[in-house]
């Protein structure tokens, strides 16, 4: 019965420039379960922006977000904020006693600055993959869900409805999940099949990433000081 249920607490970081896309899944396959508070949280209540255009407002402040939570998650964000002192001493106390911390594509970056990833598997966006060892994580080249302990991230597009399917096994029993994949119809065919690497094949995959290069190179320079921050001796290539 709804009414037997235990309440969960859902925090949902936004900020300036985040990625809605890597969020969504979760805020809308956990916000439709039953007895789920599910807060966006940032530092004020002003209106930001997310990317591409998308007007958004935090529901909770860093100060007022419930102390204990259920789920900790963070998607892709400005390379700013990876460097942001608020914010990852916000992440570090939640997500330090949260029962599940969660990442999506880039987010996972921001968790590990965070301290969140030393010592776990962990994956992100393929073009990402290098930097998770300047946090402590070992890379799991996939864009699967990977989990680890209570640790539980993924590629971007699709990684947020897995991981948000996943959480609700956990947090509310498989059947409840299976009925979430279900009311969702959530059985992705993909339109052109070129959605990694090794489908892509060399030539699509280089173009991709050389697409991102640019921001590749300022995420390099965060993680090496990130690394040093930390105290993460990393392993040679």
């Amino acid at each position: 019965m709804t009414d037997e249920l235990r309440k969960l607490e859902v925090a949902i970081l936004v900020c300036p420039g985040y990625l809605p896309a890597d969020v969504i899944g979760v805020h809308t396959l956990l916000g439709f379960q039953p007895e789920v508070n599910v807060h966006l949280v940032w530092k004020d209540l002003d209106e930001l922006t997310g990317t591409p255009h998308f007007p958004t407002r935090a529901t909770t402040t860093f100060e007022d977000c419930p102390a204990d939570l259920d789920v900790l998650l963070a998607g892709a964000v400005p390379a700013e904020i990876c460097e942001d002192a608020e914010t990852l001493e916000f992440l570090a106390d939640r997500g330090g006693r949260a029962k599940w911390v969660a990442g999506v594509c880039m987010g996972s970056v921001l968790l590990g600055a965070a301290g969140l990833l030393r010592g776990y598997r962990a994956t992100t966006n393929f073009h990402a993959y290098d930097l998770l060892p300047y946090y402590g994580a070992t890379p799991v080249p996939t864009n699967r869900v990977v989990e680890d302990r209570n640790r539980i991230t993924a590629g971007p597009a699709t990684g947020g409805l897995e991981i948000a399917l996943r959480l609700i096994q956990d947090l509310r029993g498989t059947e409840a999940a299976r009925r979430s994949e279900l009311t969702w119809e959530y059985a992705p065919e993909p339109l052109f099949g070129v959605g990694t690497p090794e489908l892509a094949g060399p030539e699509l995959t280089g173009a991709s990433i050389r697409d991102f290069d640019e921001k590749h190179a300022v995420l390099r320079e965060l993680s090496e000081r990130a690394a040093e921050r930390l105290g993460v001796v990393v392993p040679p290539a």
